[in-house]
């Protein structure tokens, strides 16, 4: 199923049914009073957050929904029947924008959240709504209250536990697919992998989710390489693993390029918890690894890993710490809710 992460649709309620004038007549009954009913309601067009999605593809493919409206009301006392609701299902992540991308509508990010995007209009009232003692035979019905229609954005940041970050051909897709059952695109050449990827991997009877996003590059934070749409799908991780190279010249340097990326993008990706390793140790000595891990864990400021996701060296242990790391993390978010409530 090919990804898609941003989507513009249109979305239009139903207009509300008019009521009906409307007077009872029968074989004996030449002057009976009012009796038109009102209009049913128009339905509303909805959005509900579901589990088993990750691409708004099928947006892709219908980007109009209109709610028919409600049926107008008839005599004998027949109210209009109301039209169903449109209930358009997306993934657990979503974000629902104005036509101007600014203004955040909704942000879904449990199964089962629903928000009204647009509201249906009422229906209108029949004549015997207005019968009293003053107006015994009222001539007034309403129309419908009229609909609510719109362009909004949907914009999907994927919800993973940990996400995989690095320059292009860092080796990212090779681990995810070393770890997980995904089946990335992996070949030798920069920019490979052009959509996120998601995968579950299991270490010590857990499950922990990880999200490959395409390579960084300098810039990435103002656009470059799509590189600010790609940094939104690392935004809910809770933990980074950040892959270099390690054939790279300059590992220190490929660290802090993606390492500045993070900080001008904002705060949120600047202070997450970052795991760091050295990949591709398979093709490199064992004095070059020493060499190039002692440079990278002075740049990082912690001790970086080395393993290799097409040897399958030191990846299990990887992500072990990363399954710690979320699992800290997990917990001290909890806690910071409960201190909230």
């Amino acid at each position: 199923m090919k990804f898609l992460d941003e989507q513009r649709i249109f979305i239009k309620s139903g207009d509300g049914g008019a009521g009906c004038v409307s007077f009872r007549r029968e074989k004996n009954l030449e002057f009976g009073g009012p009796d038109g009913g009102n209009g049913g309601r128009g339905g509303d067009v909805i959005a509900e957050c579901v589990q088993n999605l990750n691409t708004l593809i099928d947006f892709r493919y219908q980007q109009h929904f209109k709610v028919r409206r409600g049926d107008h009301g008839q005599g004998r006392n027949k109210n209009g029947k109301a039209s169903e609701d449109i209930v358009l299902k997306v993934p657990v992540g979503t974000q629902i924008f104005e036509e101007d991308r600014e203004y955040m509508i909704a942000d879904l990010t449990r199964p089962g959240q629903r928000i009204v995007l647009a509201k249906g209009g009422d229906g209108g009232f029949g004549n015997a709504h207005f019968k009293s003692s003053v107006n015994r035979a009222p001539r007034r019905a309403d129309d419908g209250w009229p609909c609510e229609e719109k362009w909004v954005w949907l914009q999907l940041k994927l919800i993973a536990d940990a996400g995989l970050i690095g320059l292009p051909n860092a080796g990212k897709s090779t681990f995810l697919a070393a770890v997980t059952r995904a089946r990335p695109k992996i070949a030798d050449y920069p920019f490979t992998t052009l959509h996120p990827n998601l995968g579950g991997g299991h270490v010590d009877e857990d499950e922990i989710v990880l999200a490959d996003i395409p390579g960084l590059i300098e810039g990435a934070h103002q656009g470059a390489g799509l590189g600010d749409r790609f940094l939104g799908h690392v935004e809910r991780c809770g933990v980074l693993l950040h892959l270099i190279d390690g054939t790279e010249e300059d590992v220190a340097g490929a660290y802090k390029t993606v390492r500045h990326e993070l900080e001008q993008y904002g705060d949120v990706l600047g202070s997450k918890q970052e795991v760091v390793a050295l990949n591709k140790i398979d093709a490199l000595t064992e004095d070059v690894i020493a060499e190039k891990r002692a440079e990278l864990s002075e740049a990082a400021g912690q001790e970086a890993m080395t393993i290799s996701g097409v040897a399958g060296m030191g990846v299990e242990k990887a992500l072990r710490r990363l399954n710690q790391t979320v699992a800290a993390y997990r917990k001290a978010e909890l806690e910071e809710e409960e201190a909230v409530e």
